[in-house]
């Protein structure tokens, strides 16, 4: 039996997505080419790649002369809160205090980045202030 596939983002899934979202709609050719000389991936592995992404439905694909033409199926933000959720579920228990507290115990937050948390949090709205 196969293993399931995770529904998060690999290293290289994330770059084809970036890709797509900065781009819109792009052949594979097109995608290779978009890739940095520093971080060149070959046409077979953009090819297997975006197919995994097709898969786990987070492009879609049509014709388009000879070609795929394959686009975001989820925005930028909705992949992002999905990552963040998935981290929250599996190392923090769902609890975003506990994951907010991890973050502020970390020694390279900068007082710039407390500053906009707490203002952030003093301006949430006051029912996520209320389920506390």
């Amino acid at each position: 039996m196969p293993p399931k596939r995770s529904i998060t983002l690999t290293k290289a899934e994330l770059r084809l997505m970036k890709i797509l979202w900065d781009r819109g709609e792009s052949t594979v050719a097109e995608m290779v080419a978009a890739i940095s000389a520093e971080e060149a991936l070959a046409y077979t592995s953009v090819l297997t790649t975006i197919r995994i992404l097709d898969t786990k439905g987070y492009v879609s694909h049509r014709q388009g002369g000879r070609a795929f033409l394959y686009s975001a199926c989820i925005g930028e933000i909705e992949a992002s809160r999905s990552e963040v959720r998935h981290v929250l579920h599996r190392f923090f228990g769902n609890s975003r205090e506990r994951l907010l507290l991890s973050l502020l115990g970390d020694d390279e937050i900068s007082p710039g980045e407390l500053s906009r948390l707490k203002e952030a949090i003093a301006n949430a709205p006051e029912e996520a202030r209320e389920e506390s």
